[in-house]
């Protein structure tokens, strides 16, 4: 009786307890892992407030965006952090279907885009405030590249905004003014937005927000007419057929979440509803985010623990105080309506000062230092580069192109037919190289072939030029040997990638910076092979020289050139093919060509494109490999005639 008794009284405290917050959840909660800064810090944010907040139990689920999108819709994940409304059709279907539902509205008044200008600019220009002004202020954006002509700077090749904004400007009749740049990657586009604002040079670009670099500059966007979703779809597609100018639609920013999760946590879904930023409140953690090196978590725990005024008037008050004590912080209340946050010190910044103190290594970064000397020279010496640049497009790359664009395709192919015959001194391959160049044609590739070759064509002119004297140079002093051969072992192992976003910044989006980063990457075979060559020159040809008289000069002219020119020879092919290597990543910066195709296709994943390109990229290859090769076989074969006719019989 006693026991009954006892456990009657047991259960009735139970029920008598306070609902806890912990009751909100009724199973473990799956979240997908978006990929973008401003998803991964909203999903950091929504997971602390239901770790930390509700107490529950959270996982978070790699994918791709469809593949997390159709994940939701079946419930095996409950949260997907950031959902662009009006842009998945999977979404819609799951939304129709009552499987999935977007709560909330996170980003206040919505993810915006448009056509931007420095506010310096519009500052210095009263006139120029709608897209209809830009002709009367075309001179303030010349193409450095095309200087009859102003430049736009559109959104990275293969990105659905490309579509739009090419459709906007032939609509806009701006088309005739302005050409069309493409920066090849959202970096690209960045590093020329910032390299514009540090030497506050006028820029006509495309952008969007939420992102950190509208917190970081001051951009001022061009006035549109208003919004036409009929006018906008058809905008949106490469052959649309209306002549129609609309103003860019506003995309809500919302949580997606299952719908059996919402039905069996009402209270999170409730909080989750409430969950909004302020655009300088989200483009600042993206910042801080980027130029911090956080990830998605560390920014949201930074917010959370900065910003408890924002989130507490999402929480109940007993969620708001249990979210308060796992961040390691206490809220006190002044008096007006202002909440104060008192940090313990056992909090993670103690943490990390525990951290640092006991770890084997000490704290050192380049990083903060480079950027800023980066900036610097950008800022104050940016003119000089740029008419570097200028210089460069005048002499070299824009007449090489202009050749190439006039001389007839036809006799192109027949020029490279004759050449592969002279050369390999076979039918079947002489034939096969025009077959190639040909069917590059066919594929509607031929004016990126002429913009790869031009390329090409300067870069290993201005690698030769400079490549064999330093070889000629340092086949003489082994002291500049060991001063140049470290820094050709760094040239040759640095990730191309380190080098591009600088070069770019100095030299402006577009061919330049292409032909300096491939010539970096081209140059130090060439002249290892210079200073093989001509080292390995038989010491008594040398000393027969001398003993005629021969002064250093005539020696290298009339001896040691020749006799090294088979290994120079395999350095020119080596840059060569080098140079060609550089094509795809050359179009991530903004030159055109062949790998500006590779580049489109990987980022709409359009694989008949890339095959073609990727085909186009061979055909070339192995034309110019060839030929170089049997050049410099040819020579090989010849000195080694010279040299056994040399030899005593017997």
């Amino acid at each position: 009786m006693r026991q009954w008794i006892a456990l009657s009284l047991l259960c009735m405290s139970v029920l008598l307890l306070p609902v806890s917050a912990s009751a909100a959840c009724a199973s473990p909660i799956k979240f997908g892992a978006l990929t973008w800064e401003s998803g991964q810090f909203t999903t950091g944010i929504l997971k602390y407030i239901a770790e930390s907040g509700y107490d529950c139990t959270i996982e978070e689920v790699p994918g791709a965006g469809p593949a997390l999108e159709t994940a939701l819709s079946q419930n095996d994940i409950q949260i997907i952090g950031e959902q662009w409304i009006g842009r998945s059709p999977i979404m819609e279907q799951a939304i129709n279907d009552n499987k999935v539902a977007v709560i909330g509205d996170t980003l206040q008044g919505g993810a915006t885009q448009g056509w931007y200008v420095p506010q310096y600019v519009m500052d210095d220009n009263p006139g120029l405030r709608r897209y209809q002004d830009l002709p009367k202020y075309a001179e303030l954006f010349k193409d450095p590249e095309d200087p009859s002509k102003s430049r736009f700077m559109n959104c990275p090749s293969g990105w659905a905004c490309e579509i739009f904004n090419t459709r906007l400007l032939k609509n806009t009749g701006l088309d005739a003014i302005f050409n069309n740049a493409h920066p090849g990657t959202g970096a690209a586009l960045d590093a020329e937005i910032a390299s514009a604002f540090e030497q506050k040079k006028p820029l006509l670009f495309y952008y969007w927000q939420p992102t950190g670099l509208i917190a970081k500059y001051d951009f001022a966007p061009l006035a549109f007419p208003a919004h036409k979703d009929e006018c906008w779809q058809d905008l949106l597609l490469d052959d649309g057929t209306l002549d129609c100018v609309s103003g860019f639609p506003v995309s809500p920013l919302k949580i997606a979440a299952s719908t059996p999760f919402i039905n069996d946590n009402p209270e999170l879904a409730s909080a989750f509803e409430k969950v909004q930023f302020t655009p300088d409140q989200l483009n600042s953690a993206i910042l801080e985010m980027s130029e911090s090196k956080r990830s998605g978590d560390e920014q949201a725990l930074e917010f959370l623990r900065a910003n408890p005024n924002v989130w507490q008037a999402w929480l109940p008050k007993e969620v708001a105080e249990n979210l308060a004590a796992n961040l390691g912080i206490n809220l006190t209340n002044d008096g007006t309506g202002n909440t104060s946050v008192n940090t313990p010190l056992n909090d993670a910044t103690s943490s990390n000062a525990f951290l640092a103190l006991t770890s084997s290594f000490p704290s050192w970064s380049l990083e903060t230092p480079l950027n800023k000397a980066l900036a610097t020279v950008v800022r104050d010496y940016g003119d000089v580069f740029r008419s570097i640049s200028s210089v460069t497009l005048t002499y070299l790359l824009l007449p090489i192109e202009r050749l190439l664009t006039v001389i007839p395709a036809w006799l192109i192919i027949g020029l490279v037919t004759v050449l592969a015959w002279f050369g390999v001194r076979k039918v079947w391959f002489a034939i096969a190289c025009g077959a190639g160049l040909f069917l590059i044609g066919a594929f509607g590739l031929w004016g990126a072939l002429i913009d790869t070759l031009a390329l090409l064509i300067v870069s290993v002119l201005v690698t030769v030029v400079i490549g064999i004297p330093i070889g000629i140079a340092m086949s003489g002093s082994s002291l500049l040997r060991k001063i140049v051969t470290p820094i050709l072992d760094v040239m040759q192992t640095m990730p191309s990638f380190v080098y591009l976003i600088p070069v770019l910044m100095l030299f402006g989006i577009g061919k330049v910076p292409a032909l300096f980063a491939t010539i970096i990457y081209a140059l130090p075979p060439l002249i290892r092979l210079t200073t093989l060559g001509i080292t390995q020159v038989n010491h008594e040809m040398i000393e027969a020289g001398r003993s005629f008289g021969s002064t250093h000069f005539q020696l290298l002219i009339w001896i040691k050139l020749p006799q090294a020119l088979p290994s120079i020879m395999a350095g020119i092919n080596q840059a060569v093919m080098m140079s060609l290597a550089m094509v795809v990543l050359a179009s991530m910066i903004g030159a055109p060509g062949l790998g500006e195709d590779v580049l489109q296709s990987i980022q709409t994943l359009n694989i008949g494109q890339g095959l073609q390109a990727g085909t186009a990229i061979v055909i070339v290859a192995i034309i110019i490999d060839r030929i170089s090769q049997a050049f410099g076989q040819g020579k090989r074969a010849r000195q080694k005639t010279i040299e056994a006719g040399k030899r005593p019989i017997g």
